[in-house]
């Protein structure tokens, strides 16, 4: 009688490790196919800014610094190795890319362009997909990072040797205060 109880807990560990192996299996290839998603938004961004920024240069001469600041941002950008380096190179992107809108207020014939006028709002649109992706990505690393500290789960994370994952950067101006006036 004793066997087959020693047997029966056993069975039910040996059942619980295996489930909890696959739930972090599956938690892992989430986080690897929310990064994904949000590398495809991001690929796509670097895709536009060159058109973008060869656009306003043949209205805008004379802000050579704003160009080659993108330019580099961009590099860097698509250079860079860690979550934590993309996202920090992908903000300070943002903010030079809304300094090119700026300085593109100031030429009303670039504003009427058709061509400037379309890959703004492509770009625009792809901020927005960035934005839902990255969204999407962090839900998904909480979800894997709180699953490793949870007991006993976090046994089984030990034994796999998880680790856990990055999240992707807030842009300093967005953890500000937002102020709203009429």
């Amino acid at each position: 009688m004793i066997g087959w109880i020693i047997l029966g807990i056993v069975l039910i560990v040996l059942f619980w490790f295996i489930g909890t192996y696959n739930m972090f299996i599956t938690l892992k290839n989430r986080v690897k196919n929310a990064w994904a998603q949000v590398d495809v938004q991001l690929k796509r961004r670097y895709d536009l800014i060159p058109n973008l920024v060869e656009t306003v240069k043949g209205y805008v001469k004379h802000e050579r610094e704003v160009f080659e600041k993108i330019t580099d941002l961009r590099t860097r950008a698509m250079t860079s190795g860690s979550i934590k380096d993309i996202g920090e190179a992908n903000n300070q992107l943002t903010g030079a890319l809304k300094t090119l809108f700026a300085v593109a207020e100031a030429y009303p014939e670039l504003k009427a362009n058709e061509n400037f006028l379309k890959l703004q709002e492509e770009l625009t649109n792809t901020e927005n997909k960035i934005a839902f992706a990255r969204q999407f990505y962090n839900d998904i690393v909480m979800n894997y990072n709180a699953a490793q500290e949870r007991i006993p789960a976090a046994l089984v994370a030990r034994i796999m040797g998880l680790t856990p994952a990055e999240y992707y950067p807030v842009p300093e101006e967005e953890r500000g205060r937002i102020t709203v006036s009429f």
